[in-house]
């Protein structure tokens, strides 16, 4: 009977058992076996638990030919095999040292990166600040050359000043004309208008020998030197109240005359 238990022993009967692939007759030797013999039993124990271990360290689904064949390895002879999984190592500590330092790096690349874009980002809206300030700057200095223009204008001894003032109609009213008669040049600084309703407005007229002419119109919001057109021979200059899209020439309209003629 030994003869036959270590026959049955060195078969594949018990790896084909275990798999399932056992024939009806091949199943009752196998049981029967395993059922009388210790021997028999504890090989198929083993047999069970190596195929445990297998596949909870491989993790994967296994080919039933690989595992046939570990299962043959194993049971080559009769002396227990003890199957030599392959253990999941330490990390080295120089490894473990690598990785916390390239872990660093990154955290610290990226930091550095958003801190550059940071950087970047103030920089471009403190150029875009500078090149406002430069056109805010040539806007003032444009502006500066045209008030110094208008002051040596102004300041021109050959110049001559003539203070407009309201009359009854508009006692607020002060405008001031400046006319050059050697570079024919006309100025008037509008000080204070009286306000007047929405379709009303203030005109500038100049008194010719023959006629009047118009030669613009003065509103609150020209609160500064303006070019008003030279009229040559010009005996005075009024200022009357007209209405939106309409020329008036009426004397009961005037609110403020100044003579021009030489004293």
């Amino acid at each position: 009977m030994e003869t036959k238990l270590h026959t049955f022993l060195n078969s594949d009967l018990l790896n084909k058992y275990l798999v399932g692939e056992t024939s009806y007759e091949e199943t009752k030797e196998v049981e029967f076996f395993i059922s009388n013999y210790p021997e028999a039993a504890e090989a198929y124990e083993k047999l069970q638990n190596n195929l445990e271990i297998i596949a909870k360290a491989g993790a994967v689904d296994v080919p039933k030919n690989i595992l046939g064949n570990i299962l043959d390895a194993l049971e080559d002879t009769n002396d227990t095999k003890v199957i030599q999984l392959v253990q999941h190592k330490k990390t080295p500590w120089y490894s473990i040292a690598a990785t916390a330092a390239a872990v660093l790096f990154a955290v610290s690349s990226f930091f550095l990166y958003q801190k550059n874009k940071n950087l970047l980002d103030e920089n471009n809206v403190v150029i875009d600040e500078i090149y406002d300030l430069r056109s805010d700057i040539e806007k003032n200095n444009n502006m500066l050359s045209e008030l110094s223009s208008e002051l040596d204008k102004l300041n021109n001894p050959d110049a001559r000043k003539y203070i407009i003032s309201g009359n009854e109609r508009a006692k607020d009213l002060k405008t001031v004309a400046y006319i050059n008669p050697v570079d024919k040049t006309s100025m008037i600084d509008v000080i204070k208008l009286p306000e007047l309703p929405e379709d009303q407005h203030y005109q500038i007229w100049a008194e010719l020998q023959d006629r009047m002419v118009n030669i613009g119109i003065l509103d609150k919001s020209d609160r500064k030197m303006k070019q008003i057109p030279y009229m040559e021979d010009a005996l005075a200059l009024s200022i009357k109240i007209g209405k939106d899209g309409e020329e008036t020439n009426e004397n009961n309209t005037e609110v403020a005359e100044i003579s021009l003629k030489e004293k």
